[in-house]
């Protein structure tokens, strides 16, 4: 691993490009993520988040050389039942996918009917699977679920969404502090999505909404693996001094990531720009 990335920060920013608020067109991604996986940070860069929707129509056909080996991960936007058959859709161009991650309900319903479907098909998906469960009803008893099945040997995990175009889309320091503290109790590893732009909590200007730091979670995550409640957790969450988010992240920079894998994010240059703003990547990238 580069000394210039830290060992925590290790494949923390998944490159969503072509989801919004980017909405870069496929060759475009495909072309600028190479770039991150030959650059100095690349060590901070996961895998290529692509719908499951663009790899079905071929959109890959004639982007991709099959010795690349490119590795991605595979969003599920057109159906559970639909999963298999874009795995297979990979296998021409010699990609294949690191991680599938997919809603298993819309807010307000019941995940129990969409986990039990996602979980029937994890044996056939070959990778790690991410349940994308919504902050509502029946939110504690879809983690019970995954602990379950993940102690059974099944490679799955939770996923939550921390932002959107809707004020309800992004929950409050208490609740996400309550999943963070949930997921510790299950020892159930998670990501995130959406709304994770800069390192330090903040609110959007334009819209009014108020987004969680990155770095934020990650401090917070630490603390909560090391036995901080809820109550603690949220104040991490909801701190906007950057002194006091940053600190627990540099004590812990040469240690791996607990719990938390990562998020998808749209700009890698954005998160990294942050990071070595605040002294946690040793780097001379500038955006």
């Amino acid at each position: 691993m580069s000394t210039q990335v830290p060992r925590l920060l290790s494949g923390l920013v998944d490159d969503a490009a072509v989801f919004p608020p980017g909405n870069a067109a496929l060759p475009d991604a495909v072309t600028a993520h190479r770039t991150h996986r030959a650059a100095w940070y690349a060590d901070m860069v996961g895998p290529l988040l692509l719908p499951a929707s663009e790899i079905q129509r071929g959109s890959l056909s004639g982007l991709v050389d099959p010795a690349e080996g490119l590795v991605i991960g595979l969003i599920g936007d057109t159906g559970l039942d639909q999963l298999p058959q874009a795995l297979e859709a990979l296998a021409p161009d010699g990609v294949t996918a690191r991680q599938i991650e997919a809603p298993v309900a819309k807010r307000g319903e019941d995940p129990q009917p969409g986990l039990a479907e996602l979980l029937a098909l994890s044996d056939r998906l070959d990778a790690a699977v991410y349940a994308e469960i919504p902050l509502t009803f029946g939110l504690m008893g879809a983690l019970d679920t995954l602990a379950e099945a993940r102690a059974g040997g099944l490679p799955v995990a939770a996923k939550f969404r921390t932002g959107g175009l809707a004020a309800e889309l992004f929950p409050t320091p208490v609740e996400l502090a309550a999943v963070i503290c949930a997921c510790r109790d299950r020892k159930l590893p998670f990501k995130l999505t959406a709304g994770l732009h800069h390192a330090i909590r903040h609110r959007d200007p334009e819209t009014g909404f108020n987004h969680h730091g990155f770095v934020n979670v990650l401090g917070a995550t630490l603390a909560a693996v090391g036995g901080t409640e809820v109550d603690g957790v949220a104040e991490l969450l909801a701190a906007t001094d950057p002194v006091r988010v940053v600190e627990p992240a540099r004590a812990h920079r040469d240690a791996e990531r607990p719990l938390w894998v990562g998020y998808g994010s749209c700009s890698i240059s954005e998160p990294l720009t942050d990071l070595i703003r605040l002294g946690l990547v040793n780097g001379g990238y500038e955006a």
